[in-house]
Formats: structure tokens, C-alpha cells, sequence
């Protein structure tokens, strides 16, 4: 039973982040994290999205594989796959055409949503999701700060591809998706207090 939870819960947050991956680049925004590092770099060589993304992703399978275990990157790998299918099947079944903004704030929380299900499953989504649980693990620094940090520098690297309204749009994704790590990767003090409270009653 806890085998098949974990499961549907990684495959929910992956549908949930593929939506919102796919909100966002429907409206021509930036993506977070090593995706967005392999849309960048897919303008300035000739190798393909699929291709970047992987040879991006191997130095980060490796720290996970020797600091976070073998069934985190075991996880971790396949979340990569399905979220990549996922995303294909969107591109060519689900059409959608909605205002920046909202495509930007839908996209984020989404985004955000998908990801605290898999951190909460022992699973995230490859590349910067596995530095930054690595550094919340090993020196407990808060993984929406790394998120935050990571998507800012990819930002400041797309000034020169994006126009400014899409940079706006973009940065309100990334804020969004900053928010909702920040105050759902772990629950508050006071659910916390409450889930304590109810079990001893």
C-alpha cells in the first residue's frame, strides 16, 4: 500500500508540473530550472531539447545516486521519464490560450504543487530540484532558496531572448513556484502542533 501511494503521488505531481509546463510555454514564458538552462542553450547549439536536457541532468544524477541513495535517484529517474512523456502528450492533445499573466501565475503554482508532492515522496524532477535537495539534507538550507536563486540566474541569462513583458511574466512564475516550495515543502509549526493535538485526542 505505501509502494502504490508514493507511486500515484509521483505520478500526480509530474501531471500537475506538466501542466504547468505546459501553460507556461504556451505563452512563450520561461521554464524553471534545468529545463529552462536547456531552452536556452537549444538557441545557441545544434543539439536538441531531449539531448541537452540529459547531458544536463548527468552530473546531478550522480550526486544523487552517492548523497540521496539509489531508490531517490531511482525515483528521481523515472519522474524525468514520465514528466517528459507527459509533456509530449500535452504539445499535441491540450490546447491552451489564456493572458500571460495568468498563464504565468497558473503555470508557477502548478509548477510548485507538482514539486512539493515529489520532494514529499523522496522524488524530484532532476538537475537544480536535486542540488537543492541536497542542500537542504546536507547544510539545511531552505530548497526554495536554492529554487529561488537557480531561477533567477536563468532568468538574467534569457534577457537577451526574451522580450520584457515575457521576463515579467516569467519572473511572476518563478516567484510563484518559490512561494509554494517555501511554505508547503515541509508543514507549519502550527499543523504541526494541530496533527499532534488530534492525535492524542
Amino acid at each position: 500500500m505505501k509502494t502504490t501511494h508514493r507511486w500515484l503521488s509521483i505520478v500526480e505531481g509530474c501531471l500537475l508540473v506538466a501542466l504547468g509546463l505546459h501553460i507556461l510555454n504556451s505563452a512563450g514564458l520561461l521554464i524553471s530550472g534545468t529545463a529552462g538552462v536547456s531552452m536556452i542553450l537549444l538557441r545557441l547549439t545544434d543539439l536538441s531539447f531531449g539531448t541537452l536536457f540529459f547531458l544536463l541532468n548527468i552530473p546531478f544524477y550522480i550526486l544523487a545516486w552517492c548523497a540521496l541513495g539509489r531508490d531517490f535517484t531511482i525515483r528521481t529517474f523515472a519522474s524525468v521519464s514520465l514528466l517528459s512523456a507527459l509533456s509530449e502528450l500535452m504539445k499535441h492533445y491540450v490546447i491552451v490560450s489564456m493572458h500571460p499573466g495568468l498563464s504565468g501565475a497558473l503555470g508557477g503554482l502548478l509548477v510548485g504543487f507538482g514539486l512539493i508532492i515529489l520532494f514529499r515522496h523522496n522524488a524530484s524532477l532532476g538537475g537544480l530540484n536535486i542540488l537543492a535537495v541536497y542542500l537542504e539534507r546536507q547544510f539545511s538550507i531552505h530548497a526554495s532558496k536554492t529554487t529561488l536563486l537557480a531561477d533567477i540566474l536563468v532568468l538574467v541569462a534569457a534577457i537577451i531572448f526574451l522580450d520584457l513583458s515575457q521576463l515579467g511574466y516569467s519572473l511572476l512564475a518563478f516567484l510563484l513556484l518559490s512561494s509554494v516550495v517555501g511554505r508547503y515543502h515541509r508543514p507549519p509549526k502550527w499543523a504541526q502542533n494541530s496533527l499532534v493535538d488530534a492525535k492524542a485526542n
